[in-house]
This record gives structure tokens, C-alpha cells and sequence, in this order.
């Protein structure tokens, strides 16, 4: 929101570096007293309190943050809004669920008043859980896409998403066809992409329900126009690897059906990535190409255990980003993602510690988003999408925070103790959209707030 001034005090702490590759102590930048200053939606200074707060001019507002935490806003780098109406739908594997929950309500969205009133909810959701940028799916109706980049306009996020493309292997009404889906999308892109904060992604949900014109086209799009993204499912469950080896046996894996089609490149977004051999790392890490760890979702259907640390493997890392999947994943709260993320590398051997799990919901997936130059981090530059958590949000939090002994523990508390409790508030260019403790309504768009 332009003309936005205001400034933030108390405990900050965000990622200055990547904590796969350096000690992660290192790679932590807090300040325990931060003055963070705001002026038209960008962080234009921060510091020690007691070294800004002296030149603070007078007419810009103070707001005490002094018993939470401030840290960046969750990036959510893969999710479907429109299951937000089947999360925790019981009982199905990957392709039966499609079949069984997900299809039927996609197709729901063909009524225009209930994309709206969605996108509505979903977007509420996002910031009441710290949420500040996600990847978005949508369907295949235009209309979803134009209702979700509306509502977040009006909350001035920075969104990406995009229409689904599907032209097989789907029910009747929601399919469309190599050349509407091209002529959809590319009227949806000139409209929304680069408008205020909207970026567009061109989205084939996956393999299976594109042919390979569909996906060539899905190529061809991301040629029109500087700076699209590009997201759809990899490697997410056994049955469905087996699919696209019987659907394209000319292809050497699933991801080379993508690269083949030119949808691998640095923007590109593969959510899942559970079953992928060497060979993807590989091509992933040269095309830098990003991955997204959706842990909620990969135990809710069984898909299986995500390799992040194989993933990572600085000889030649890959962009990991965070992802809840909802509504294969069980919450739209990042804090709830890394509760899983932890478990999920235990069973694979390893420890993920605080401050990578803070790098994977904030730096991490805005570098696997290509969009670290301006988000990830509390920094002078970057744009002001801030949440103040809450260590005491819960009896049990409040207890348990009294006895942490470093910045290192609080968090690690906050992600396996918190859920969108523990967000207290959520800035976005600097307004307070969400306000957990305000009365009466807790959502307000910029201008009103």
C-alpha cells in the first residue's frame, strides 16, 4: 500500500544464508531489541533499537512487538485452493482420491459465486496461518483464476497462480483442450500477470491429464511473456510414476516428459518430488529448478517420505521450497508443515533443525521461487511481508517457551507446538491485514488498515 509508514519493534530473526550449506548458526540474523522500519510497503531500515530509534521521525507509528517474535512471511510454494472444501477426506491414494474427492469439487468451481467466495475464505486462511506468498492452483475454469487474483489484489498479497490445464484422463467438464487452454491462459497472463503484486504460473496439474500438445503448448506460454512460473506435480506416489511410464514410454523419466516440453527452467515449481533418482537431482540442480516438500500430504495419502537432504546435497543442491498441499496436506499453517518436515527426516536419518526449517517457509522458498531478491528475509529492500508470532499463543506454548534456552529452541517450539494460534500478526507491504487480538473483525484490507 503506498504511503505506508510505520515501524516495528521487538525481537527479529530471519536467514542471511542457506543453512543446508553452512553452519546454521551462522546463517541466523537476529536481533533480540529490532527497530524495523516501513516506508510505502518496503523494509527501509532495521536494527538494534537503541541505534535506529533515536532518528525515528516522529510522525511514523510504533508498534510492540516486544513479546513475540518477527520474522519473514510464510511462503507456501505449493496448494490448491479450490480443495479447501476436501481437506481431510478420508482414505484414498493419490489417484483414487482425484478420482473420489478432488475432481467432484474442482468441478463446483464451473459457479463463479462459489470461486469467489473460496478464493475469499482461502485467502483468510493464508494469513491467519502467516502465509504471506503461496503458489497457487486453481481449475480449469477461467473464472477461478480471475476470483482468486482479485481477492488477493484487494489484500495487495504477492500471489502466483494459474488455471489448470488438463485435456485427458479427467471428467468431461473439467477438460479443455491444447489450444483453449493456450488461448485461456494467455488471456488470464495479459491480464494479471505483473498487476500489482500477481504473478502467473502456468499450471498442467500433471502428465497424466495433459497430451503432449498440452504440454507443449504449456511451453509455448511460458515463451510469451518475461518472468512466468511454472507448476505441476512430479513423482508424488508409485502408482502414478508407473502411469507416465505407460502414458510416455518414449521419455526417459517423468521429469524428462516435462524437460522435453522446454518446463524445466529456473521458475519452475514440481510439487512432491518423493520417487525421483539421481539423474532428476541432477537435471533439477542445472536447470534450477525448484521442489516442493509437501510433508502433510505426502503421509496423509502414503505417497511416501521426501529425500530433502539428498535433495540439498550442496555437491549439487536443488531449490527446496515448503508446501502444504491442502487438500491432500492437513493445514494450511507452515509452523504444522515443519512439525511433519522434521519427521519426515528423522525417518530418513537426519535432523532438521530450527533454522532450516525457518529457511524452507521463508528464504528457502523464495529462492526456489526465484523471488529472493525482494522476499525470504527482514531486510532493508525487501518487501514488508512480516508475521509477529506468538510464543505464549497456548498454555502449553507459554509454558514450554519459559523454558528455552536460545533463539534456536523458541522457534524449534514454535514449529512443533504452533499452529495458526500462534500467529499473532501478519503484515503485508507493511499493513497488519490480520490482527489475532484486534476486536471485531481480524481481516482487513490495506486501505482499511
Amino acid at each position: 500500500m503506498t504511503g505506508t509508514r510505520l515501524a516495528l519493534r521487538g525481537p527479529a530473526l530471519s536467514l542471511k544464508a542457506d543453512p543446508f550449506a553452512a553452519p546454521s548458526r551462522d546463517c541466523l540474523d537476529h536481533i533480540e531489541d529490532a527497530l524495523i522500519v516501513i516506508e510505502d510497503g518496503v523494509i527501509a531500515a532495521i536494527g538494534p533499537y537503541a541505534e535506529l530509534a533515536p532518528g525515528l521521525s516522529p510522525d511514523i507509528s510504533l508498534i510492540d512487538h516486544r513479546t513475540g517474535l518477527i520474522v519473514p512471511g510464510f511462503i507456501d510454494a505449493h496448494v490448491h485452493y479450490p480443495q479447501l472444501q476436501m481437506i481431510g477426506a478420508f482414505g484414498e491414494q493419490l489417484l483414487e482420491w482425484l478420482d473420489t474427492y478432488t475432481f467432484p469439487a474442482e468441478m463446483s468451481f464451473a459457479d463463479a459465486a462459489h470461486a469467489e467466495r473460496v478464493a475469499g475464505l482461502f485467502l483468510r486462511e493464508l494469513l491467519r496461518a502467516g502465509t504471506t506468498t503461496a503458489m497457487v492452483y486453481c481449475t480449469v475454469h477461467p473464472h477461478s483464476v480471475d476470483a482468486f487474483f482479485a481477492e488477493s489484489e484487494r489484500f495487495n498479497t504477492r500471489m502466483i497462480a494459474g488455471k489448470v490445464l488438463m485435456d485427458r484422463n479427467a471428467p468431461a467438464p473439467l477438460l479443455d483442450t491444447a489450444q483453449r487452454g493456450f488461448d485461456e491462459s494467455a488471456a488470464l497472463i495479459a491480464r494479471w500477470h505483473r498487476r500489482g503484486r500477481q504473478l502467473y504460473c502456468v499450471t498442467p496439474r500433471f502428465a497424466p491429464t495433459s497430451t503432449d500438445a498440452q504440454l507443449d503448448a504449456a511451453g509455448a506460454l511460458l515463451r510469451e511473456a518475461n518472468g512466468l512460473f511454472l507448476q505441476t506435480h512430479l513423482c508424488e506416489n508409485p502408482g502414478e510414476v508407473e502411469w507416465v511410464r505407460e502414458l510416455f514410454p518414449e521419455r526417459a523419466s517423468y521429469l524428462d516428459v516435462y524437460a522435453h516440453a522446454g518446463l524445466v527452467g529456473p521458475r519452475s515449481m514440481f510439487g512432491h518430488a518423493v520417487h525421483l533418482h539421481e539423474g532428476d537431482f541432477c537435471t533439477c540442480h542445472q536447470a534450477g529448478a525448484g521442489l516442493a516438500h509437501c510433508p502433510t500430504s505426502n503421509l496423509f495419502l502414503g505417497s511416501g517420505l521426501f529425500r530433502l537432504f539428498e535433495a540439498v546435497d550442496p555437491r549439487r543442491p536443488v531449490k527446496v521450497g515448503l508446501g502444504t498441499d491442502v487438500g491432500g496436506g492437513t493445514s494450511l499453517s507452515q509452523l504444522q508443515s515443519l512439525n511433519e518436515a522434521y519427521k519426515v527426516a528423522a525417518l530418513t536419518g537426519h535432523k532438521l533443525d530450527a533454522a532450516q526449517g525457518l529457511y524452507l517457509a521463508t528464504l528457502g522458498g523464495a529462492r526456489a521461487l526465484c523471488l529472493d531478491d525482494r522476499l525470504g528475509r527482514l531486510a532493508p529492500g525487501y518487501e514488508a511481508d512480516i508475521v509477529v508470532l506468538d510464543p505464549k499463543a497456548t498454555p502449553l506454548l507459554a509454558f514450554r517457551s519459559d523454558y528455552c534456552r536460545s533463539i534456536e529452541e523458541l522457534v524449534f517450539v514454535l514449529m512443533t507446538l504452533g499452529d495458526d494460534r500462534a500467529i499473532r500478526t501478519t503484515y503485508v507491504a507493511g499493513a497488519p491485514v490480520y490482527d489475532r487480538d484486534r476486536t471485531g473483525e481480524r481481516f482487513r484490507y490495506p486501505t482499511h488498515a
